[in-house]
């Protein structure tokens, strides 16, 4: 026995609607706000747009069909650059500050689509409910929870790192900057090798977040 879920086709096309979406709202408010915020590089690499096409990631895209049939792994999109030394100073937090804001304004995103999602489904009526659209509305805010809470674990390359930055004392920062050239082999160490410290990170913003919804 292979212990994958039942294949379903239709769960894979409501996975893949939503990873196009999420994912491109998620990248495009990364793009948009560091541009507000000072640093034009995503804006001049065309980045700042709702074209998914821009945001594609060939593996990431192929990991969240991964996601999609076997219900495990994690995916991405197109990463965003951001010069954090064109950024304008945010208060006493600085540069670290702003570059915290843009990161964070890419999980908040996906809050917001979760938010959109959950209304739909408690306003929409027969219309939603008695459909199969039903299920797409909460795939799509399960996964849109998921995406947020995952993002904002605090390790480099993922967004809650820049918060965790913006917060330590600046004696810690060079150490942080160090670990960020080896985080995606240690990330992936961490999802393969300790999945129960993930799920630890994870489950704790996952669960808050779901109980913002069920309070709406």
């Amino acid at each position: 026995m292979s212990g994958f879920p039942e294949f379903d086709p239709q769960l894979i096309v409501m996975v893949m609607i939503t990873y196009i979406i999420a994912i491109t709202i998620h990248e495009f408010m990364h793009a948009w706000t560091a541009l507000q915020l000072g640093d034009d590089t995503a804006y001049h690499l065309g980045r700042v747009s709702l074209n998914p096409v821009v945001h594609f990631d060939p593996l990431g895209f192929f990991m969240f069909l991964l996601i999609a049939v076997t219900g495990f792994g994690f995916a991405w999109g197109r990463p965003v650059p951001v010069n954090t030394y064109r950024l304008r100073p945010l208060g006493r937090f600085g540069k670290h500050g702003s570059m915290a804001v843009v990161a964070l304004a890419g999980p908040a995103s996906n809050v917001v689509l979760a938010i959109a999602g959950a209304l739909s489904l408690r306003f929409g009526g027969a219309a939603v409910q008695e459909t199969p659209l039903a299920q797409g509305l909460q795939t799509f805010v399960a996964l849109n929870v998921a995406l947020a809470a995952f993002n904002m674990i605090p390790v480099p390359p993922l967004d809650g790192s820049r918060l965790l930055a913006a917060l330590v004392p600046d004696f810690w920062r060079p150490a942080l900057a160090n670990l960020e050239r080896f985080s995606f082999g240690i990330l992936l160490l961490l999802i393969f090798l300790a999945p129960t410290v993930i799920t630890a990170m994870v489950m704790p913003v996952y669960n808050l977040i779901f109980r913002m919804l069920t309070a709406i």
